[in-house]
């Protein structure tokens, strides 16, 4: 490969569609890198940019959005891919008493 050429990487978003604008302008604040949309899959053409800084900045981003429970991070080549676990849920909402029990006191 000849010095200088861009290389191309992908980030496959899988499940995690209604994410892709916020891991599209994390990534751009983080690498500082253009990126296109294109069906599921983002693509980053970089000369700098290593697979490995990659994964990094996705698997940062997952976690700082906290959804570290339900996706994980693998890199496969040149392409980084978000994965579901099989048995993930989305956790449930901490329901809480509107008001607080009221007692009859007997005095």
């Amino acid at each position: 490969m000849p010095f200088g050429s861009k290389k191309t990487l992908q980030v496959d978003l899988g499940e995690l569609l209604e994410e892709k604008d916020k891991l599209t302008s994390f990534l751009n604040s983080k690498l500082k890198i253009n990126l296109t949309y294109n069906q599921n899959r983002l693509s980053v053409d970089s000369e700098t940019l290593s697979p490995e800084d990659l994964e990094r900045a996705v698997n940062k981003f997952v976690y700082h959005q906290h959804l570290n429970h339900l996706y994980w991070v693998s890199l496969e080549g040149r392409t980084v891919k978000i994965n579901k676990f099989k048995n993930a849920k989305k956790p449930e909402k901490v329901r809480k008493n509107p008001t607080s029990p009221t007692f009859a006191h007997g005095f």
